[in-house]
């Protein structure tokens, strides 16, 4: 199973776009790729939208809607989407401040990462990874930490 070439260049609003027609949530929680490379991606939400009414602040399910798409995203910029899925396993999240602006969250997978589950998923059919995420206010404070579990399948497993 080959990964995408890392030169590979991506626009971010057919990514935007791309995301928010797959993933009805994305779109109505109005999620934006900010930026997508091989092994990484970022990710924004706006607060407009993603209010809690009681407090003015983000509202937690919408925190962990932005802390788990970022998977997807990364997935379709490192690994061959024809080849292989990845599936949510599990997700921790700590919510540490209120949220009180547009959020962002970024994630990474190392080449060496990317190597091994490429090598488990054409070995095994299967391979786990995890994702350690800081969702982050516009002034660059942390609001929330995840620890998200995935699993990338090769198709028909």
């Amino acid at each position: 199973m080959p990964f995408r070439d890392p030169t590979t260049v991506f626009d971010v609003a057919e990514l935007t776009a791309a995301t928010r027609t797959r993933i009805e949530m994305a779109e109505q929680t109005q999620v934006e790729v900010v930026e997508a490379q091989w092994g990484r991606a970022k990710l924004r939400m706006p607060l407009v939208g993603n209010r809690n009414h009681r407090i003015e602040a983000m509202y937690a399910g919408a925190l962990f809607t932005v802390a788990e798409l970022p998977g997807g995203t990364l997935f379709h910029t490192t690994f061959e989407n024809g080849e292989c899925y990845p599936i949510a396993k599990g997700l921790e999240i700590k919510y540490l401040r209120r949220a009180q602006s547009d959020i962002t969250v970024e994630c990474s997978l190392s080449a060496d990462e990317i190597s091994r589950v490429e090598a488990e998923v054409t070995e095994r059919g299967k391979s786990d990874f995890d994702l350690e995420m800081e969702l982050l206010d516009e002034s660059g404070t942390v609001v929330a930490v995840s620890t998200n579990h995935y699993q990338l399948r090769r198709n028909g497993t």
